[in-house]
């Protein structure tokens, strides 16, 4: 299992451990991340599983993009890192990884 951190606007954090292969919104839900709506269940069709990846973790991710990056780009959310938490599997190299979330996932 592989510990997250999901880090809230208001600065409360929830911890979740993942199973490497689950996307970081099943894990987010799963966890019971409250900042996390995910409302289109993980179809990348909504962007409301926003996170934000602090620069020293962005190695983990490939770049966005296809349907990702449209989403994003029509939540016009421009803050640094901002990802999709569903089009990304845990991995190992994850462990003790810290992620913002934004003010609200509805825009």
């Amino acid at each position: 299992m592989v510990k997250i951190t999901f880090v809230e606007h208001d600065g409360s954090q929830t911890e979740v451990e993942a199973e490497p292969g689950l996307s970081l919104m099943k894990a987010a839900t799963y966890g019971n991340v409250p900042g996390i709506s995910a409302d289109c269940g993980g179809n990348c069709a909504c962007g409301t599983c926003r996170i934000y990846v602090p620069a020293q973790w962005r190695h983990c991710f490939a770049e966005p993009k296809g349907n990702e990056q449209e989403m994003i780009e029509f939540s016009e959310d421009t803050t640094d890192g901002v990802r999709l938490a569903c089009q990304t599997k845990v991995i190992e190299a994850m462990e003790g990884m810290v992620l913002n979330l934004p003010e609200s996932q509805h825009y």
